[in-house]
């Protein structure tokens, strides 16, 4: 029995309708005789749901008793029994109660897939697990129940049901997805409809991924090579030179006039050493395209123009960018250059543009690994001038009626024997030197036709041609020499210059580090090696390109580091002059990944340190501080159960409200430490909305006592985006910190204030103040200023509302207040348009 098919309804949000349509699409299959049954389907109390369940065939459901409550969950073994064509699941993401067969409901499907059971299910696009953070920056709500991304690309079929924002709230408001007593708290958190917008978005450009991924995979499988028009791809040409900045930010223009346009930049090396591009300016190009939005792609290929073609018609790309010729006039004898070149063999499907730039014509200057290093095809050149030229020129000063004379003929030999130098190199122009002296022999030195000279002077013009070529041909083929050797050398110590401020600067990643061994040589893969010992197997500690190497042994170029530890490099055989500048990278590396395991450590010694130090001055707050409110509520509890002493009426108040001041002062303690604990751990998740802030700063005052505050929010400044209850918690404990250093004389002063797009709240005391050197001191752990008594608390007021301030993306920070004091200030992110939300839900629900 083969696997099933899996159908999957994607909503890009809640309440899209995905069960509905799932529900829909069963019934058409009953109708025509299709075995399909209700495996699990969640109506979640919604009447126009629950009614398409209505004629469909449902199995019933196992019931889990957990913690004392009863669950119900899909029963795999029943719809196994039931064996049918087709199965609905509801809620791919779904998490099993304990004690489920399978932990998530995924899990559940892909043991009906593997029985041959065809399965719909649902999912929205919050839950997949790629972008969980993203939903939860935008929302402000973590997702717990995920399905792994790779489960759903896998589906054979995904629809995307999809609604606009405002008919979502319409639906919402009309009370077709929750009860109406849980509408307004919906609609004005999760439901905004920004929030919306924006999870559409997300939905729409996964499936359009995902369509991607069809459309690619259908290509490949029917061998089309002529570019499909459906989606813009840019591919940028990179050359290495200053003039990629330009062409890659002209490309980010040409995209952003159409949505869901892709940039690709695309740098091609060849594969006969070192790159002729500077790598340092390669990584400012990569990060500047990652920057706006692209990719970065390296490509290795001899015939410059086939491979960015074959790069571009095989990501189905619709334009190239290319920049306008950096060569000089004389440079186009050697060919019409890559960017004519891809212009005409491009094509109707693939669009190319010419950007020109500072650089144009300004010549390539001397490559930066090849040198002077000749091509085929300037070789093949310079034998057909070298070889074929000469007889070229001897026919055609045969045919002239007037000769121009020995010694012009020698000239114009000895012309071609210089080009074939200059196009081919030493062997080409020594045989032009050969061929010449011959033809000049043969047809222009009495007697003609012989190889025998009679003239004596003749002979010497002959030898001294000869020797001439010779002599120039050796010194253009040693210039030649000269400059690749110049070149490599500058190659190797910008190379080497770069490895070096890069230790000195300790900034160098491995993984970049790998990847610029991979550039800079031109490889398909390298890997670094290592193992603890000559007879342990190697392990990889860091690898880049695709199918690195397991072993040294397996390598192209392996590279050892130490006794243990081996570069090991995939692509081709690289020179022995090569191997220098190779041996400088191993070692760089040997040294980056020592540095990384050391910060790793280090930081782990740190998080211990801290650890330490955080349980010590708890103990010390558990010795003292908290055992100070016990005591005082132990001991009024004590006399207020003796029997020997008649207690009376305002007694009796007075011990009770020692009582209760005493578990006040443990609450609030009890209460920092574990809004620490949160903070430690990352588990503060805030919920943001909008809100203005002279709703939650009164609400902090509650703990001073009455006149010790003079509060001044104005009407006119814009809401915030905070979470109001971590909001009122900073700003409580700002304010009793204030006030318990406050002398008394005038009262603590709380303003609030707009700036740009922040918002301000400036707490202001007249105390003794805090000197520069403590004033990011105060902030940490257990920490009270000055002599504090040891009763005011265990010194995590300050670390808290710090903590709560940044989980909400605003800051804290303490400055001098004029004249001696003070001034906490809080900055909080104003709200887009700082339109009050409660103005804004109604005409939108009922819209």
């Amino acid at each position: 029995m083969g696997r099933g098919i899996l159908r999957i309804y994607l909503g890009a949000a809640p309440g899209v309708g995905k069960t509905y349509a799932m529900l829909s699409e069963a019934h058409r299959r009953v109708e025509r005789g299709t075995d399909c049954v209700v495996a699990f389907v969640e109506h979640h109390d919604r009447p126009r749901t629950e009614v398409m369940l209505h004629g469909l065939e449902l199995l019933p459901r196992r019931e889990l008793e957990y913690r004392g409550t009863v669950f119900t969950e899909m029963d795999v073994d029943a719809v196994l029994e039931r064996a049918p064509a087709v199965a609905l699941v509801d809620e791919l993401a779904h998490t099993n109660v304990p004690g489920s067969r399978n932990a998530k409901r995924w899990q559940d499907v892909e043991e009906l897939l593997r029985a041959g059971v065809d399965v719909i299910s649902t999912v929205n696009i919050q839950h997949l697990e790629s972008l969980g953070d993203v939903v939860e920056s935008i929302t402000g709500v973590r997702q717990r129940e995920t399905v792994p991304d790779e489960v759903v690309r896998r589906a054979d079929q995904i629809e995307l049901v999809d609604m606009s924002p405002q008919a979502l709230r319409r639906r919402m408001a009309h009370g077709n997805i929750y009860r109406p007593d849980k509408m307004d708290a919906a609609l004005s958190n999760y439901f905004r409809p920004g929030n919306l917008t924006a999870l559409r978005e997300l939905a729409l450009l996964w499936v359009a991924d995902r369509v991607d991924e069809y459309l690619q995979q259908y290509r490949g499988e029917h061998n089309i090579r002529t570019t499909w028009q459906a989606r813009e791809r840019i591919v940028v040409g990179l050359t290495g030179g200053p003039e990629g900045r330009t062409l890659i930010r002209r490309a980010s223009r040409m995209a952003a006039k159409g949505s869901g346009s892709e940039i690709l930049a695309v740098y091609i090396a060849r594969s006969d050493g070192l790159t002729s591009a500077s790598p340092k300016e390669l990584a400012v190009q990569r990060t500047l395209v990652e920057d706006l939005g692209g990719t970065f792609h390296h490509v290795i290929g001899d015939d410059i123009p086939a491979a960015l073609l074959e790069f571009a018609r095989g990501v189905n790309a619709t334009q190239i960018v290319l920049g306008s010729s950096r060569r000089k006039t004389w440079q186009y004898i050697y060919g019409p250059g890559v960017g004519a070149t891809v212009a005409r063999e491009s094509g109707p499907d693939l669009d190319v543009h010419i950007v020109t730039h500072e650089e144009v014509a300004k010549g390539r200057g001397l490559p930066m690994a090849r040198g002077a290093r000749l091509g085929r095809a300037r070789i093949i050149w310079g034998w057909l001038v070298g070889v074929v030229g000469p007889v070229l020129l001897a026919v055609v000063l045969r045919g002239m009626e007037d000769a121009p004379g020995l010694a012009n003929d020698v000239l114009l030999f000895l012309f071609l024997t210089v080009a074939a130098a200059l196009l081919g190199g030493l062997r080409p122009a020594l045989a032009s030197a050969a061929v010449g002296s011959l033809l000049l022999n043969y047809w222009f030195t009495p007697p003609t036709h012989t190889l025998t000279v009679q003239d004596p002077e003749n002979l010497v013009a002959i030898v001294i041609f000869f020797a001439v070529a010779v002599a120039v041909s050796s010194v253009v083929d040693l210039a030649a020499r000269r400059t690749h050797q110049a070149a490599r050398l500058r190659a190797e110590s910008e190379i080497l210059s770069f490895l070096a401020g890069s230790v000195l600067r300790g900034e160098t990643a491995l993984d970049a580090l790998l990847e610029r061994v991979r550039e800079t040589f031109a490889m398909e893969s390298v890997a670094l090696l290592e193992r603890s010992s000559d007879v342990e197997p190697w392990t990889c500690a860091g690898s880049v390109g695709p199918a690195p190497v397991t072993r040294p042994d397996d390598a192209d170029v392996d590279m050892p580091v130490g006794d243990n530890m081996a570069l090991a490099l995939s692509g081709r055989v690289l020179p022995a002059e090569d191997r220098r500048v190779l041996g400088a990278f191993a070692a760089q590396a040997a040294v980056v990944l020592d540095r990384q395991r050391l910060v790793g450590e280090a930081e782990q010694a740190r998080r211990l340190a801290e650890g330490n130090r955080i349980r010590t001055a708890l103990l010390a707050a558990v010795s003292h501080d908290l055992r100070t409110p016990l005591a005082a509520i132990k001991a009024a509890v004590s006399s207020l159960r003796s029997d020997d002493v008649a207690w009376s009426d305002e007694d009796e108040a007075e011990l009770l409200e020692g009582i209760e001041d005493g578990a006040d002062r443990l609450d609030h303690l009890v209460g920092n430490l574990l809004d620490m604990s949160r903070l430690q751990t990352g588990t503060v998740t805030p919920l943001i909305r909008e809100i203005d802030l002279d709703e939650v700063v009164p609400m902090a005052l509650g703990g001073v006592p009455e006149g010790s505050v003079d509060l001044d929010i104005p009407e006119t400044l814009p809401m915030v985006a905070v979470d109001p209850g971590l909001l009122e918690r900073v700003v409580a404990n700002v304010v009793e910190n204030a006030v318990k250093y406050n002398p008394g004389q005038e009262p603590v002063a709380v303003a609030a204030s707009a700036l740009g797009g922040r918002v301000e709240l400036r707490v202001v005391d007249r105390g003794r103040g805090v000197p520069d050197e403590a004033k990011e001191r105060i902030f940490e752990p257990f920490q009270r200023y000055g002599d504090a008594p040891r009763g005011a608390g265990v010194g995590l007021g300050l670390a808290v509302s710090r903590g709560f301030a940044e989980a909400m993306g605003g800051t804290l920070d303490a400055e001098d207040t004029p004249g001696g004091g003070l001034t906490m200030v809080l900055t909080l992110t104003a709200a887009p348009g700082g339109i009050r939300a409660e103005a804004e839900l109604p005409a939108r629900a009922t819209s």
